[in-house]
């Protein structure tokens, strides 16, 4: 399709356009895991196609007639769940329908999700032939028995051998690593960060462990069988793995990811820019800027924001997009308040932080208007927060700190 003028599209889907798609399943349940990721003995991977790309054509529908037309899509992601289970003819078809539906951009990003087992690294000629330019492999760890505490799948040798076939395979490719795990000191992370560096990645995502609800993890910390680092010696590591990945030309864009000029995930950028994005698939959420339904909503010349997200479990989304088309579970109008909310707890995460202008044209108000001064004074003595007349943004001690402050800021 031909490409549309970006000064015709609202400013939200200027600072990215993106389409995210969950496969919910996975070989096995991590301990760590609290994602919509599902484990299922057989597929059917011809009803998931055809309903995977029955909600892209709602959505194309929905674009067309709510004032979105001239979106040009800037990224593909495939998330999971484990998307590299998904046979390499869904993913072709997937990424046609989507050429076929919007204009794209010349230099779009198409990520997929992969784990390095033998069985998937397998398929990865098959997923670059497929239009996948980029992979982000769930390496999590180079030690074997911290492999085991995570409950992954591979070797520490198989995920080696993963980042050497995707190398050959894809133009761009990322891994991520867990730290901040029991027990692990600073020598120990710095040889493993250094070791996985040598790989010649772009791109790094690297996590500190945490303990989330109804996982496996939250339930042996409950019975006292699991003892999380310290919180100030997980903050150390923090702060070397910011020196080793600057050092090592790969500074941190985000909180937990560190890349090359031009290498960052711009899909990822989508939305901690507060881009607009298409989210299809179970659980998956979604934000786009469209025109309002009528004159009586009281929004002028505003455009309206929604929310949306699909149904969750998988054979219940399955037979409603069958049903229905799509199984969109929720559209909820964002107000600009909760715009603002939203904005600042994704810019916030970005060392480039966020643009007062872009603020203004999300909300229609200033950043005065929103937060008191004496709060914004407040985090910029303590030099947690920098604001000047263009950008506000969180300093590298304001990014480590940055659930707190969200919470005073947004309080």
């Amino acid at each position: 399709m031909q490409q549309t003028s970006p000064g015709t599209v609202p400013a939200a889907a200027r600072r990215g356009f993106g389409i995210y798609i969950h496969w919910p399943f996975c070989l096995k349940k991590c301990p760590y895991c609290d994602f919509n990721s599902h484990v299922r003995e057989d597929v059917s991977q011809s009803r998931w196609r055809a309903a995977l790309l029955q909600e892209l054509d709602h959505y194309a529908e929905l674009l067309k007639q709510r004032g979105g037309e001239g979106r040009i899509v800037s990224s593909v992601f495939f998330g999971g769940g484990t998307p590299s289970l998904m046979a390499p003819e869904t993913v072709a078809a997937l990424i046609d329908r989507i050429r076929q539906l919007w204009p794209t951009r010349n230099d779009l990003e198409i990520t997929l999700e992969a784990n390095p087992t033998s069985v998937e690294a397998g398929k990865f000629a098959a997923f670059s032939q497929a239009g996948i330019n980029r992979v982000s492999l769930g390496i999590q760890s180079l030690n074997d028995d911290d492999l085991k505490f995570l409950g992954r799948e591979h070797s520490a040798s198989e995920a080696l051998a993963a980042i050497d076939i995707a190398r050959k395979n894809f133009e761009r490719f990322s891994f991520d690593l867990i730290y901040a795990r029991p027990e692990q000191d600073r020598k120990a992370w710095k040889r493993e960060l250094e070791r996985a560096l040598g790989e010649g990645t772009g791109h790094l995502s690297l996590y500190q462990l945490t303990i989330e609800e109804n996982t496996v993890f939250h339930a042996a910390r409950r019975r006292g069988e699991l003892k999380e680092l310290d919180q100030d010696k997980a903050a150390e590591l923090y702060e070397l793995t910011n020196e080793i990945m600057a050092e090592k030309g790969l500074p941190g864009y985000e909180v937990s990811n560190y890349a090359r000029p031009g290498e960052e995930s711009r899909h990822n950028l989508t939305y901690w820019r507060y881009g607009d994005y298409i989210g299809i698939g179970p659980g998956a959420h979604g934000r786009l800027t469209l025109n309002p339904n009528d004159s009586s909503s009281g929004s002028g010349s505003r455009t309206e924001k929604l929310a949306t997200r699909q149904h969750r479990a998988p054979e219940i989304w399955l037979e409603t997009v069958e049903q229905a088309a799509h199984a969109t579970r929720n559209f909820d109008i964002v107000s600009d308040r909760e715009r603002f909310e939203e904005m600042i707890m994704m810019g916030l995460r970005l060392k480039e932080g966020i643009s007062l202008a872009e603020i203004r044209l999300e909300t229609g108000q200033d950043l005065e208007q929103l937060i008191p001064a004496s709060r914004l004074t407040a985090l910029c003595d303590e030099d947690l927060l920098v604001k000047n007349d263009d950008v506000i943004s969180a300093t590298a001690a304001g990014r480590i700190r940055l659930d707190t402050l969200l919470s005073y800021l947004l309080g």
